[in-house]
């Protein structure tokens, strides 16, 4: 049996309750599993139809960190374990165990300056563990440089479930919305400042002199929503932009679907950066090229010149002129047609077979 810890777990919404779930699900295929997740509203629902067994543990954040090391390290005491799978150093801090452990990292929550009490909490942790699992090679040598002992790190990308069919619709409402807008810009993410949403919009208005029918769709939600729409009216952009939140699977897939270029050129925002950016790989599915920002590990989401593009996110110029160059001549559907191909390699039926390698 290998049990699973982790902080972000469906039926919440999120990239890392999408990789975690996608875990769990292809584990539970070829070993026995127990999940240690926590609380949220409506979860018996999600947990009723899952075949492995999850427990849940609610409280605040500090007592429930506490409450859930002492119901693991009891289950350790009773249970035959093979390996512990965390999804966060914080989650096996407290985990009293010689089984081994293997620590999934991402790229925010280990960068922390070197020496300061939380690198040394995190080195403690991820240097007595069997592997440390980096989403990408970015992540990798920044886990090197904050002191991580570099035998113990693989480099695994997150995986993707298999494209699911589109609704019609979904696809009928997009096409009535969309009309004759194009090309269309699309991004899915929080909206926050490491997304770097602002510059997306400032770069539009450029865009927009040279091609006048261009829409750019923004889907998703967070603390920076207010400042973006400000902007957009500021900059009379409202006929050019689209937002969207809180829709379906369907129409969200219908939506990328139908558009031509993935934007989200990344910047590290304090110590918040892109450790790789699934959205990326879920958009190629789709056929769609990609620009992606050189801060974070999108190198590994996207190969450069074939798949899309890697600019600099703090650089308004080139991520106008990465977009240009996509648009004109229409250079996004070859490298549509790349990104699409290329996707398979992260479907979770070739990326589990790395997981097997290193807990066999």
């Amino acid at each position: 049996m290998y049990l699973i810890i982790t902080r972000s777990f469906p039926p919440e919404l999120g990239g890392m309750q999408s990789l975690m779930w996608g875990l769990a699900r292809e584990m539970s295929k070829n070993f026995m599993i127990k999940v240690f997740a926590d609380y949220q509203e409506n979860h018996k629902n999600f947990d009723n139809k899952i075949n492995f067994s999850i427990e849940r543990v609610g409280g605040i954040k500090f007592l429930r960190k506490i409450r859930k090391a002492q119901l693991i390290n009891e289950f350790l005491k009773e249970n035959k374990v093979r390996g512990i799978i965390a999804d966060h150093w914080k989650s096996l801090e407290l985990i009293k165990s010689n089984q081994k452990k293997y620590c999934l990292i991402h790229g925010k929550e280990i960068n922390h300056s070197k020496g300061s009490l939380l690198n040394k909490r995190v080195n403690k942790v991820l240097n007595g563990v069997e592997k440390v699992i980096a989403n990408s090679k970015f992540t990798q040598n920044l886990a090197i440089d904050k002191g991580i002992d570099p035998k113990k790190i693989v480099v695994i990308n997150p995986g993707v479930d298999s494209v699911k069919e589109l609704n019609k619709k979904s696809l009928e409402k997009v096409e009535s919305l969309l009309k004759v807008k194009n090309p269309r810009l699309i991004t899915i993410s929080r909206l926050d400042k490491r997304k770097n949403h602002e510059k997306i919009i400032m770069s539009l208005r450029n865009l927009k002199q040279k091609y006048p029918n261009i829409v750019y769709i923004c889907v998703g939600y967070g603390n920076e929503e207010e400042n973006i729409k400000n902007l957009v009216k500021e900059l009379d952009l409202s006929s050019q932009v689209m937002f969207f939140k809180d829709i379906s699977d369907d129409l969200k897939n219908a939506l990328i679907s139908k558009s031509h270029i993935f934007v989200m050129p990344s910047i590290v925002h304090k110590t918040s950066v892109e450790g790789f950016g699934i959205a990326y790989i879920e958009a190629a599915q789709y056929g769609l090229a990609s620009l992606g920002g050189k801060d974070g590990g999108a190198a590994d989401a996207i190969e450069h010149d074939k798949t899309g593009l890697i600019c600099d996110g703090n650089n308004l110029d080139e991520i106008y002129s990465s977009l240009d160059l996509m648009i004109n001549n229409k250079k996004y559907l070859e490298f549509g047609k790349n990104a699409k191909d290329r996707s398979v390699n992260f479907e979770w039926s070739k990326i589990f077979n790395k997981y097997k390698q290193i807990l066999n």
